[in-house]
């Protein structure tokens, strides 16, 4: 069971991938055989046939439903209690929604653009996770209950895949629906607290504020179903409880499938559904992705990029902008580089699917008598090729890369050059140059300098670019639907040719794709960057070190960071997206800011993201100043050296073990790093020993790991059993006596009772009375969190698994043993991104210190 479990984690990507791709085989495959009757001039025919006053109908009633999407997230504000003016929740709702329409990946795309919006506003990401799961529940109410209305008006059986189910089966059914959406109702007017869901408590409306979600999602569903029953030509009002019940199934069919954007699906389950003429309905739904779906998502785009590029120039004329603007910290936390991914992405959907479907043909002759034919000819194929292209390009954007900002716009520029020469699509030109110019408007917000060959592509920006091809073949193959397909038809070329213009064009595109595919994921990965430094500059810095845990610098798990000055340094490494830097920089406190922010540019620029671990209280200044989130990661336990003593009666039980250890024989003796390889082998048998019974692995990066390279640049002290040695620990101390502490604390499996605590007492006198100030006794982690009720989520999460996850990991065990010595605690920190970013860091933070180093 575990070895399928870690099969299928390691595989996630890949199998998510396929899950997709067989979703859209089964959806075009469903529209295939719907459309089976219906040819490409009975669709065009009705597209003509829609009059001026069922568009307008139709743009009326998608305005009008967009309106009701933002009273979703006002009214989530309100049942959290962080209320905000109407125009941010507008902004946040019409956005999040135009782009999830259109791309699917809901979280990604429509979660993204709501949590960089409303944490502008002041809300934290608990909040945001609060409205966006209030929002969707409101969603999902309106359209259940539309279903539920939908089904008992229809008199007759509802007819599915075949399958018919009678009238009287749906009328209960509906019936039930009903019935539990009124008893959830109740429950929430008359429950006595927020629901709790893992760790995250979600107030429960009112019965008003109840009553007020469903009014809204059924005004939005009807607005929106609307929006297409207008555009489905000769429709009676009878067919209306037919035609809502079709368009709030293929909503739910489109959601669950996760297919992007839910093209295909959502279409197959009307189309299906939907009783009368299918070539009327498959042009209506045409009609209405472009009005419902692609209109909402230029007008955002618009608007974004415009108060984009106002806040940078207004940012231009800022006395204090030009540091701000030079590290392109201006415009980071803006949402206009997602939606023009995102229309990017449209706009090369676009051109692959205008390669897929017949041109213009008194366009096409007037074209002839300019150009020759060859040259149209390359142009369509160019056309196609810019698209692939364009869907590749725009994770880039999202990542704010200059150098697919650069390359966007070079493709679009000749995206419009290729739709003139292809047959004079000046509509397809005037968008390309419109998304080019929007891009210039907004250059400053594409300032990471990264390859392009670092572009990160998920599997579900994979599957919406294998919807947007498989889209792109279904649609050629339906307008080709009677050209009769041979091999000689790939190399006719003529005016009117346009069926082997599209399987030019198609093949093309899909092995640019493929070619691209393989490419990227056959590049080797990203090497590390060398220590590359002078040992001389390490040990000059470490000998002005003020705290011992600098040596960890003294292991090859890390990269090393020095200030301009050579003064100072930072230890840091990279994991996944990750970097992670260890501790406080080391060195002259001056330089700290420099090295600080570069490290922050650093990751900024490899598209990563930054988090500072058990960071120290001088640091969170400097944390904050660089827009990062801070939080208590535990105590340290330290001990003032000059006032140690063991006469005292907080020390009665550590005093007590050390004395009787002494009256058993042991013995304490320092060996000097220079002969620490004369018991390098009994410290590895210890070693080994001690690993094999506390079924531990090596740690890494915010520990030493055993091994004879490391353990010989260190002291070591000794617990002695007659001539055997019965325990050590690895001292480290600075030069300027400031601090003392261990790292690697090891003993035999059958070393006599206290023999840690006999260690520690003396090894606490030895550096005592040799002038050293303190002595730390390392991080309880989690510790001194208080989880009161009014703290912040991961304040009482931290709370909670300090006291009740022993089980898991000895925290407050822990503690205990520490406590013992007496020590003063003080605070440690962990400063890194907000929201669900940091639990990803968090995540690869935990494979960073549990990866096994090579032991040697």
């Amino acid at each position: 069971m575990h070895e399928a479990r870690v099969w299928l984690t390691r595989h996630r990507t890949a199998l998510s991938l396929v899950m997709v791709l067989v979703l859209i085989a089964l959806g075009f495959a469903a529209m295939q055989q719907l459309t089976r009757e219906l040819h490409f001039s009975h669709i065009r025919a009705a597209l003509h046939a829609l009059t001026p006053w069922q568009i307008a109908a139709s743009l009326l009633f998608t305005a009008l439903s967009y309106l009701t999407l933002t009273g979703y997230d006002v009214l989530a504000l309100r049942i959290i209690g962080r209320p905000l003016p109407w125009r941010v929740a507008a902004l946040a709702s019409f956005t999040s929604y135009t782009l999830s329409h259109n791309l699917g990946l809901s979280l990604l795309t429509g979660g993204s653009a709501r949590y960089r919006i409303y944490t502008a506003a002041g809300l934290d990401g608990p909040d945001v996770a609060r409205v966006i799961g209030i929002a969707s529940a409101t969603f999902w109410s309106g359209v259940v209950t539309v279903a539920s209305v939908a089904l008992l008006a229809r008199s007759g059986p509802i007819e599915l895949a075949g399958v018919a189910i009678p009238a009287a089966v749906s009328h209960a059914i509906a019936a039930t629906i009903l019935v539990l959406i009124a008893a959830i109702i109740m429950l929430c007017g008359n429950a006595r607290g927020p629901l709790r869901l893992w760790r995250l408590s979600v107030p429960l409306p009112t019965i008003p504020q109840a009553l007020a979600q469903i009014a809204l999602a059924v005004l939005d569903t009807g607005t929106a179903a609307a929006a297409l029953f207008v555009l489905v030509h000769g429709a009676a009002p009878a067919l209306l409880p037919a035609f809502i019940l079709a368009y709030a199934l293929g909503i739910v069919a489109a959601v669950l499938a996760h297919v992007p954007g839910g093209i295909g699906v959502f279409e197959a389950v009307v189309l299906a559904v939907l009783p009368g003429d299918r070539s009327i309905a498959f042009a209506a739904l045409i009609a209405y992705r472009v009005i419902y779906y692609l209109l909402p998502l230029a007008v955002a785009v618009a608007i974004l990029a415009w108060r984009e590029g106002l806040r940078r120039r207004h940012l231009l004329n800022h006395p204090l902008s030009s540091r701000l603007l030079r590290d392109g910290r201006a415009v980071a936390n803006g949402i206009a580089p997602l939606a023009l991914s995102a229309a990017t992405f449209m706009g090369g959907a676009m051109l692959l699917l205008s390669g897929s479907l017949p041109s213009l043909h008194a366009r096409l002759g007037a074209l002839a008598s300019i150009v020759p034919l060859p040259f149209i000819e390359a142009s369509h194929i160019a056309g196609s090729l810019v698209g692939t292209g364009l869907l590749l390009l725009a994770p880039g954007l999202y990542r704010r890369l200059d150098g697919a900002f650069v390359a966007t716009r070079a493709l679009l520029l000749a995206g419009a050059a290729f739709s003139l020469a292809k047959g004079i699509d000046y509509e397809e030109a005037i968008a390309c140059l419109t998304l080019a110019a929007m891009l210039q408007w907004t250059r400053g917000a594409f300032y990471r300098r990264t390859a392009l060959t670092q572009i990160r592509w998920s599997a579900g920006w994979l599957s919406a670019v294998l919807v947007v091809l498989a889209a792109a073949v279904w649609i050629g193959l339906f307008a080709y639907r009677r050209v009769p397909y041979e091999d000689d038809l790939w190399w006719q070329f003529a005016l009117r040719g346009d069926a082997p213009r599209f399987l030019r064009g198609t093949l093309a595109a899909t092995v640019a794709l493929f070619a691209a595919l393989v490419w990227r994921w056959m590049s080797p990965p990203q090497a590390p960057e060398p220590r590359a430094f002078e040992p001389a500059a390490l040990l000059r810095v470490l000998a002005s070190a003020d705290r011992t845990d600098a040596m960890l610098a003294m292991i090859d798990d890390k990269r090393l960071l020095f200030s301009e000055s050579c003064a100072a340094m930072l230890m840091y490494q990279v994991r996944g997206a990750s970097w992670i830097v260890m501790g406080d920089p080391v060195g002259s406190r001056d330089d700290w800011p420099e090295l600080l922010w570069r490290i922050r540019d650093k990751a900024d620029q490899a598209q990563g993201r930054l988090m500072l671990y058990q960071v120290t209280g001088p640091v969170l200044e400097l944390a904050i100043g660089m827009g990062l989130h801070v939080i208590k990661y535990g105590e340290e336990a330290i001990i003032d050296l000059p006032d140690f003593t063991l006469d005292t009666p907080r020390l009665r039980s550590v005093r007590k073990a050390e004395r009787a250890a002494a009256r058993r024989g042991l013995s304490f003796r320092i060996v000097p790093a220079a002969a620490v390889p004369v018991v390098l082998d009994e410290l590895a048998a210890i070693s080994n020993e001690w690993m094999a019974a506390k079924g531990h692995a090596e740690k890494s990066f915010s520990l030493g790991h055993f091994s004879r390279d490391y353990m010989q640049r260190f002291d070591v002290a000794l617990v002695m059993e007659g001539e055997r040695i019965a325990a050590f620990a690895n001292l480290w101390l600075t030069e300027n006596h400031a601090e003392a502490s261990v790292d690697l604390m090891r003993h035999r499996d059958d070393a006599p009772h206290g023999t840690m605590d006999f260690l520690f007492v003396n090894i606490l006198q030895w550096a005592k009375d040799r002038g050293y100030q303190r002595f730390s006794l390392g991080i309880a982690p989690l510790s001194g969190i208080s989880g009161r009720r009014l703290a912040p989520a991961w304040a009482r999460a931290a709370s909670l698994v300090f006291h009740h996850g022993e089980r898991f990991y000895g925290f407050r065990g822990l503690r205990s043993y520490k406590e013992k010595f007496a020590p003063r605690w003080e605070p440690r920190y962990i400063a890194g991104p907000k929201g669900i970013t940091m639990i990803r860091t968090l995540r690869d933070l935990s494979r960073l210190i549990g990866h096994a180093p090579a032991v040697s």
